[in-house]
């Protein structure tokens, strides 16, 4: 009796180690980008300098005196990684334009990939990614999370869904009338 309880036992063993489809944990479903390999995990290379045919702009808030736009080409989407990157660009009344690559993550992170220079090339500084602060549509990432990349957490579908909702002034999953009849 103990001998055939010790074959079933080592019968189970090798069975789990048995080589074969990986299986994943809930959390490793839900956490695609935290087990991202070191190559997926590098910085990608910034797209070309924009054009100003190819900005959108959006609004931020009635306290700036700045400008800031979307490069409509830059627009991508890794809906797995719950991620969209673009290119921002900040325009002062002057005139004056600070451009930089960044990304968002759906699950409230935000980094800047690379700065730009006035003769169109990159400053590649891969930062880490940072919280985007809660209750504050006053920063760039908290905005375009909210209201026009990541509706209700989740990433848009396509760069011309993020388009779209630029152009209308905000996603619509964001904003529907009824919702807001108070």
């Amino acid at each position: 009796m103990k001998r055939l309880a010790a074959l079933a036992g080592a019968a189970l063993l090798a069975a789990c180690g048995a080589s074969g489809p990986q299986q994943m944990s809930d959390w490793e479903r839900e956490h695609p980008e935290l087990l991202a390999t070191a190559e997926a995990a590098k910085a990608p290379t910034p797209p070309a300098a924009p054009r100003r045919e190819n900005l959108v702009e959006f609004y931020l808030a009635p306290t700036t005196t700045f400008r800031y736009f979307i490069d409509s080409t830059s627009l991508s989407v890794f809906y797995r990684q719950k991620e969209v990157r673009y290119v921002l660009v900040a325009r002062s009344p002057s005139g004056a334009e600070n451009v930089s690559f960044e990304a968002i993550r759906c699950s409230g992170q935000h980094r800047v990939i690379a700065t730009g220079n006035a003769d169109g090339t990159w400053n590649e500084r891969g930062s880490e990614w940072r919280d985007i602060p809660r209750q504050s549509d006053l920063s760039t990432p908290s905005l375009l999370s909210r209201w026009f990349f990541c509706p209700h957490n989740d990433p848009i579908q396509s760069a011309a869904e993020g388009v779209d909702a630029l152009r209308r002034g905000g996603h619509p999953m964001v904003y529907v009338k009824e919702n807001y009849r108070r």
